[in-house]
């Protein structure tokens, strides 16, 4: 291409450009009211730059622990198309009431309230098959024509990377900060550094930093064996300037209490005491 080309398209291109701003003017995403009939005083989102990391177990920890202090506790479940909260906490076979205009969310035996996309399904297993708009409307309406009631917290688990739902939570939630998960694995540094910089573009403050499956404790012998390498918490909490809150195991017991919907009563305690205290200091 030559010189005289390239300046031919530079000037198609910002001619289109000024055309169609002119003609489009760009609009601030609108930010969701909550109803008049709900209170929520602090809003967390639990998020990452790749799936598989435990998102679902982190927000069901915290959720667990902050309840356990006497917070009133909520759930968003914002992964739309792949739900698993109401599952944790033994909600499979539950769905949310409407009254009037208003959804009232699933409750679990301790008081955790939790809207899920699974809770308005017939199914647990039918899939979700959306586009972008309509799962921005399904945000909507878990938030704003949810009844909450008063919450303390409310926890948001985000779907992972940085597409349509969690762009549309970080612009029209007031979200207080985010706590990202992680994993002890090569590519953690490049997942971690999108979640922190989409956090960074939406002004939304970063608690920290959790490892999710960072080893485990042979049963025969007591050794803590770290399968995917040694923990990469500290240095990657060090480079992007962030609080390193803590590490979870790869045990069973995670597995086997979240398979049978009993999260909220056999997890061990005090598994994530840092992250706690960053989120109610």
């Amino acid at each position: 291409m030559t010189p005289e080309e390239e300046e031919a398209i530079r000037r198609e291109f910002e001619a289109a450009r000024s055309q169609g701003s002119q003609s489009q003017p760009a609009q601030e995403e609108p930010s969701f009211d909550l109803n008049q009939f709900s209170r929520i005083h602090h809003v967390v989102g639990v998020v990452s730059g790749k799936g598989g990391v435990g998102k679902s177990l982190v927000t069901g920890i915290l959720a667990r622990e902050l309840a356990r202090t006497g917070a009133k506790v909520g759930i968003l479940d914002a992964d739309i198309t792949g739900p698993s909260i109401p599952r944790m906490f033994g909600l499979a076979t539950e769905r949310a009431l409407g009254m009037g205009e208003l959804i009232v969310p699933a409750t679990t035996t301790g008081g955790i309230k939790v809207m899920s996309a699974n809770l308005v399904l017939e199914h647990e297993d039918d899939p979700v098959v959306w586009r972008g708009p309509i799962l921005a409307g399904a945000i909507r309406q878990f938030w704003a024509e949810t009844f909450w009631g008063e919450l303390d917290y409310l926890l948001v688990d985000m779907p992972p990377g940085t597409g349509d739902v969690p762009l549309t939570v970080f612009q029209s939630l007031p979200i207080d900060g985010v706590i990202i998960v992680s994993s002890p694995q090569d590519l953690v540094q490049m997942v971690v550094g999108k979640a922190v910089n989409m956090a960074a573009m939406m002004n939304v403050p970063v608690y920290g930093l959790v490892e999710n499956m960072a080893y485990f404790t042979c049963p025969h012998c007591g050794q803590k064996v770290e399968p995917y390498g040694p923990s990469r918490l500290e240095s990657t909490a060090k480079h992007y300037g962030l609080a390193a809150l803590g590490q979870l195991p790869i045990d069973e017991c995670f597995a086997t209490a979240c398979d049978k919907g009993t999260a909220e009563s056999d997890l061990p305690d005090g598994l994530l005491a840092r992250a706690i205290a960053a989120i109610t200091a």
